[in-house]
């Protein structure tokens, strides 16, 4: 399961749960008014959580792309010089995507 998927899932379960948590506070209920804000806290640790690791992701391609950019210009290989620049802002993009 991808990072965005996560994230919206993540997203998902939030919003479940504060639609419970109100409902419970409407009709004075207050275990559902706690099962809602349980919920809608395990929503927001998914979405953190996926952030998270779309961070560590993008922060591994940044590094490897950086590592090849630099090996092909060692190496005069123009064609692995670009590959790993494109890996490497790919990779920025992403650690900002996540935060």
């Amino acid at each position: 399961m991808s990072t965005e998927s996560k994230r919206g899932e993540g997203a998902a379960e939030e919003l479940g749960g504060k639609v419970k948590k109100v409902a419970g506070q409407i009709i004075g209920n207050e275990q559902m008014e706690a099962e809602g804000r349980a919920k809608e806290l395990k929503g927001e640790a998914k979405q953190e959580s996926a952030k998270a690791a779309g961070r560590a992701e993008g922060k591994v391609n940044e590094v490897v792309g950086a590592v090849k950019n630099r090996v092909g210009a060692v190496i005069g290989n123009e064609q692995m010089q670009a590959e790993g620049k494109v890996k490497e802002l790919k990779g920025e993009a992403k650690q900002k995507a996540n935060e």
